[in-house]
């Protein structure tokens, strides 16, 4: 009986590892077993060289050759060879692993820059307040008795333009002329832009 001999690969030897991929697409765990024994060195290799630990390279190594059984049908060999193809897989997953990592970092920097940021200073905003409160009471002196009394009743005792027009026994339009005219005057005594 004459042998039949296979040009570019031993005769004895079994399916190259596009034509395994070809069956771990169709599900052929078998095959998968050998895609595995063929690949996994070179790819702990070059995601070692990207990632460097050794730990890390070894999880994304898994992460891999997951994703080789899962794509297995993507693969298409007009673009190249299926060694490549698994490697171009570890790369792209290696330096996905290095960016997660250096966007991980930044966010935890950004978070202890945070961290370090003053807390609201209580006592910075009392003071603020108290120098407000006596500017305004310093610019309400510069009121007219009538504008002052006015505005004391509508916007520190919450009455109405009726109720404050009632109480002093004075016309309504004469209580809103006063208090337009006291709120013009406080607005430009306080600095506050028209």
């Amino acid at each position: 009986m004459k042998e039949v001999v296979h040009i570019g690969r031993a005769p004895s030897a079994g399916p190259d590892l596009q034509e395994l991929l070809g069956m771990v697409a169709r599900g052929d765990q078998d095959a998968f077993t050998q895609v595995y024994d063929t690949v996994s060195g070179p790819v702990l290799g070059l995601v070692r060289s990207v990632l460097r630990d050794p730990a890390q390279s070894e999880e994304v190594a898994q992460e891999v050759l997951v994703e080789v059984w899962r794509t297995a049908p993507r693969f298409r060999a007009a673009r190249g060879s299926a060694m490549n193809w698994v490697l171009t897989l570890a790369h792209r997953r290696a330096v996905d692993r290095v960016r997660a990592a250096e966007a991980s970092a930044a966010r935890e920097h950004s978070a202890a820059l945070l961290d370090r940021t003053p807390a609201f200073d209580e006592v910075t905003e009392q003071v603020e307040s108290r120098l407000e409160c006596e500017q305004v009471r310093r610019c309400m002196r510069t009121l007219s008795e009538l504008q002052r009394q006015s505005l004391d009743l509508a916007y520190y005792r919450g009455l109405t333009c009726r109720e404050v027009s009632e109480l002093l026994s004075v016309p309504l339009g004469t209580v809103k002329t006063r208090l337009r005219d006291g709120l013009i005057r406080l607005r430009d005594c306080l600095g506050v832009g028209a």
